[in-house]
């Protein structure tokens, strides 16, 4: 069995958020490239994941602030997942990667960062994409800027 090791996350998750939710926040502001925001559907929007595992790392997310996937309209979860199947078209076409991880942490105990808006991960993967780096040395390598990242996923949804 393999493993996804992330100890380069544990800053994250026990650092004290900002108030306010990011999700709602970045959506708002009119600046979709210094936000890495890709794409906007009527319900819902891809941003780059400013924490990421592997370098294409989306995040699916609706406009509403809302909770759980119960609370999502029909519309809101039709488009949502729409979205989550074409990002995985343009990772594919983009990157090429080997697979992708695609969840939803619903709760703190489930990993979920922000636990108060749903929102969908997409990462791609490739084969040995992790390294001794990480292990020994507290250190995740990511070989590709999230501003690059952008420049390359920008105009393909």
């Amino acid at each position: 069995m393999e493993h996804i090791w992330a100890p380069w996350r544990i800053r994250y998750i026990q650092a004290e958020k900002p108030a306010g939710c990011f999700l709602c926040e970045k959506p708002a502001q009119d600046d979709d490239a210094a936000n890495h925001i890709l794409f906007r559907g009527e319900k819902n929007y891809v941003i780059l994941n400013g924490y990421p595992y592997n370098p294409g790392h989306l995040i699916v997310a609706p406009y509403r602030h809302i909770a759980g996937l119960e609370k999502l309209t029909v519309e809101e979860r039709h488009e949502h997942f729409d979205i989550v199947s074409r990002s995985t078209e343009v990772l594919d076409r983009v990157y090429h990667p080997d697979g992708l991880n695609i969840g939803i942490n619903l709760g703190r105990a489930a990993g979920a960062g922000l636990e108060e808006h749903v929102h969908t991960h997409i990462v791609p993967r490739w084969q040995g994409d992790t390294n001794f780096m990480t292990v020994i040395a507290d250190i995740r390598v990511l070989p590709d800027a999230l501003a690059a990242v952008y420049q390359k996923l920008a105009g393909k949804f």
